[in-house]
């Protein structure tokens, strides 16, 4: 006959495995009903494998940095962007495969507001990837070299959403804007989009070399997204300042 442990590691039930005998004793301390007991029991396996889960997502969404929606500053911004922000908080654009493309002069937390979206949504059991445009050629470049661009591309295909940060800091030759080209409009309709960029519609001709081809880009990733403007102060000065005057206040 098997053990308990044993049955746990066939039936992949790690927590049940590890925990087991410290439910059992709380449960006769308080004299629990076996039905209580049993699903207390199964509740925190499900909860542990919900909350390993989660790290898994968050790991493999390859985030620079955790940031989070309480931690983001919208007091700054007008009522319209404010109700914005709280459309895209319910991650419905998630559900209905649509883009959201967050234009700014740097410092506006364009990064920081799309890895709380991303964050969310790994929370909410959803499938993420964070990379940076400049990196992302780089990989496709990589891909392509090594005649994996399909499989590549297929990989880009299974996330509920991608976040693409910095597009516009550093423009693209021939080769990588046809195959970013061809990388974002393959996702449309089949994937969600986060893309911050630092230029309006208007300037990512100098980013992508080609008016034929950019104007085909932003047509495609317009039909279907949702724009926001967030120029405004940046608050990287702002921070700079406070940090500034708190230097040079006299010590008391």
């Amino acid at each position: 006959m098997k053990t308990i442990e044993e049955l746990c590691v066939e039936l992949k039930t790690a927590y049940i495995r590890e925990n087991y005998k410290k439910h059992i004793s709380e449960s006769k301390q308080k004299d629990e009903d076996f039905e209580v007991f049993l699903y207390d029991l199964l509740e925190a396996e499900r909860n542990h494998r919900r909350n390993n889960g989660i790290k898994h997502r968050i790991r493999m969404a390859r985030f620079p940095q955790k940031k989070y929606l309480e931690d983001f500053k919208v007091s700054r911004f007008s009522k319209n962007i404010k109700d914005k922000f709280k459309e895209l908080e319910t991650l419905e654009f998630i559900h209905n495969k649509e883009n959201v493309i967050l234009m700014s002069n740097p410092g506006m937390g364009k990064t920081h507001y799309a890895t709380a979206l991303g964050m969310k949504a790994c929370l909410e059991n959803m499938k993420v990837l964070f990379i940076s445009v400049p990196n992302l050629i780089i990989e496709l470049k990589e891909a392509m070299s090594h005649n994996q661009i399909t499989r590549y591309k297929k990989s880009f295909e299974k996330y509920d959403l991608v976040i693409l940060d910095e597009l516009g800091y550093v423009s693209f030759d021939k080769e990588g804007s046809e195959i970013l080209f061809n990388l974002i409009s393959n996702r449309i309709n089949i994937g969600s989009m986060i893309i911050t960029t630092n230029l309006l519609f208007d300037r990512w001709e100098e980013i992508f070399k080609d008016p034929i081809l950019t104007t085909a880009l932003v047509d495609r990733l317009a039909y279907k997204s949702h724009l926001l403007n967030m120029s405004g102060d940046s608050y990287r000065i702002e921070e700079t300042m406070d940090w500034l005057k708190e230097k040079s206040s006299p010590r008391k």
